[in-house]
């Protein structure tokens, strides 16, 4: 008996090479802009190349971070606004690597989805380009995977890994005594942290993501996918010269949590939130959410993006360098004896 039924294909079962190829063909410009010394290769090979010497490095210790996006990703899906999620992709990456006083070299994503669109994958892996131009690292390499079945039409996920470099015995942190100072540097709101209690917050209040933004002009999805802010060009110059002693990347857990991540036993840190202005985000998401202060610095960021110890003789020029950069640095605190972060005044 003959077999009439149609024959098998990749296509058939869900998966197009074709346009998998085409991707690559789209987003090689947008690669090739982030191009920097010590790049071997472009894209499509099976492994990305990297040249330490070519960079500048003689004795290079190597440093590698991974992250992702989290639940952010459910409000760029529902919006249609996924131009923002590959900045937000590789300042997760790239920002912890800085807080060990690496300068990020190259980057590599991971795009999973259950069908390749194309003009969204797009989208998305143009925004992971733009967001290593803007931090000076490479685009080097990267993985599309689709995969019927195991993700909704129009879903997606990504994932991100950045490798830098520094020269062996200029890691950071280093030299942290009590009296340093605590630099913070405002973030653009809420990066990419507590999105799951964001979402509850939202649906609980009633609001949708194309509702007016209540503390500012625009949507509310607009606005709450602001993109996680990038300290690397910023921050490094002052790494590189000793003028920072650490740095915090003020993620998931907050101040709370990741201040103690840079100092030592019987170390503590003293925080004075009267020292800046809460952004309109976090008050509306506090009033929604009847959150008390201690869970909200705890889950977000508070308006502090990063914090930066120095010496009291450091901080007014740290101070003046990352304003020139462009960004807003409040002092907000000291190292003290003790653990944890001891808070004084009231967010407002």
């Amino acid at each position: 008996m003959t077999d009439t039924s149609p024959s098998a294909t990749y296509a058939a079962a869900g998966v197009d090479i074709d346009a998998g190829n085409a991707l690559v063909d789209r987003i090689k410009p947008a690669a090739a802009r982030t191009r920097r010394s010590g790049v071997m290769a472009g894209l499509g090979g099976f492994g990305g190349l990297f040249d330490l010497k070519a960079a500048g490095y003689s004795d290079p210790v190597l440093v590698a971070a991974t992250d992702g996006v989290g639940t952010k990703l459910r409000i760029a899906i529902d919006t249609g606004n996924v131009d923002g999620v590959g900045i937000d992709l590789v300042a997760m990456c790239v920002n912890d690597l800085i807080c060990q006083g690496a300068e990020p070299l190259f980057f590599l994503d991971y795009f999973a989805t259950g069908k390749l669109e194309l003009d969204q994958a797009t989208r998305i892996i143009q925004g992971i380009a733009k967001g290593c131009e803007l931090s000076g690292c490479a685009l080097i390499g990267g993985e599309t995977a689709e995969m019927p079945g195991m993700y909704p039409a129009g879903d997606f996920d990504l994932a991100g890994f950045a490798v830098g470099a520094m020269e062996r015995g200029n890691e950071i942190p280093t030299n942290i005594t009590q009296d340093d100072v605590i630099l913070g540097i405002a973030s653009d709101g809420v990066h990419s942290n507590g999105f799951s209690l964001v979402r509850h917050i939202v649906e609980k209040s009633g609001l949708s993501w194309d509702s007016k933004c209540p503390w500012d002009a625009g949507t509310l999805g607009a606005n709450l996918l602001a993109p996680t802010r990038l300290y690397v060009t910023q921050t490094l110059p002052l790494v590189k010269t000793a003028q920072i002693k650490g740095l915090a990347h003020i993620t998931g857990g907050g101040l709370t949590e990741n201040i103690p991540r840079v100092l030592s036993d019987g170390q503590g840190a003293h925080i004075d939130l009267n020292a800046w202005k809460l952004p309109g985000v976090f008050k509306w998401l506090s009033e929604q959410g009847n959150m008390e202060q201690a869970e909200l610095l705890k889950t977000f960021n508070a308006g502090i993006g990063m914090i930066a110890i120095c010496s009291p003789d450091d901080a007014p020029f740290a101070t003046k360098a990352l304003q020139d950069a462009g960004e807003q640095v409040f002092q907000i605190g000291s190292i003290v004896a003790g653990q944890g972060v001891q808070y004084s005044g009231t967010l407002t």
